[in-house]
C-alpha cells in the first residue's frame, strides 16, 4: 500500500496495515478514496468497473449517480479471485454469495448487507463498537471511505468462501465509538 492512500485513510484505521488483510480488504483498501463526480459527469474508474464486471453487473451501468455500492463491492471480490452473485449491482444480491455467517461472528473483511430506505447497502467490515459496524464501503457519502453504520439496520453477514484457508487477520475486531454514523449510501 502506497503512502498517498495511507495518508487518505483515518489513523484511526492505520492498524490495518499491520495485519495479513485478506485479499478483499487489499482490493478495497487499494481504491479508498474514489468518489463520484457532480453534475452529468461520471468518474471514468466506476464505470470502468463496471465494463470489468461485465453481464455480473445486472444492468445498464453508465453513470455513476446509479447506486454503487455493490459494484464497488464486486470489483474487490473479483479482483480478488471469487465469483460474483447474479446481478450485483443490488446490495441484497450480496445475502446469496459466499458463506453464511452469524453477525456476532462477522470478522475483519466479511461482507455486511444492510437495510436502507429505498433498497440496501453492502459493503467489508472492518471492526465493531458496541452500537456500530465500521463498514469499508463505496457510496458512502458518495465515495469510498470507513463509515459507522447502526447494528440494527444490518440484515446478512458473508464471508469469502476461501479455497485454501482463512487469513490470519480474519476475526472480530472491537473498536471505539469514534467516527460518523452513515447517513446517505445511495
Amino acid at each position: 500500500m502506497n503512502s498517498d492512500k495511507k495518508n487518505k485513510i483515518p489513523d484511526q484505521y492505520h492498524w490495518l496495515f499491520n495485519l495479513q488483510l485478506p485479499r478483499v480488504m487489499l482490493e478495497a483498501l487499494h481504491l479508498y478514496g474514489v468518489y463520484e463526480w457532480r453534475g452529468s459527469d461520471n468518474n471514468p474508474l466506476i464505470i470502468e468497473w463496471a465494463k470489468e464486471l461485465g453481464r455480473k453487473v445486472g444492468i445498464a451501468y453508465d453513470a455513476d449517480s446509479i447506486p454503487w455500492c455493490g459494484l464497488f463491492v464486486g470489483i474487490c471480490v473479483k479482483r480478488a479471485g471469487y465469483d460474483l452473485p447474479n446481478i450485483l449491482v443490488r446490495a441484497k444480491a450480496w445475502l446469496e454469495w459466499g458463506t453464511i455467517i452469524d453477525e456476532n461472528d462477522a470478522s475483519l473483511g466479511d461482507v455486511l448487507v444492510f437495510d436502507r430506505r429505498g433498497g440496501g447497502h453492502v459493503g467489508f467490515y472492518v471492526g465493531e463498537d458496541d452500537e456500530c459496524y465500521h463498514v469499508l464501503g463505496g457510496n458512502q457519502s458518495d465515495q469510498v471511505n470507513i463509515r459507522r453504520m447502526k447494528k440494527e439496520r444490518l440484515v446478512g453477514v458473508r464471508r469469502c468462501p476461501w479455497r485454501r484457508m482463512q487469513p490470519h487477520g480474519v476475526k472480530p475486531v472491537k473498536l471505539a465509538s469514534v467516527g460518523e454514523i452513515s447517513r446517505n449510501e445511495a
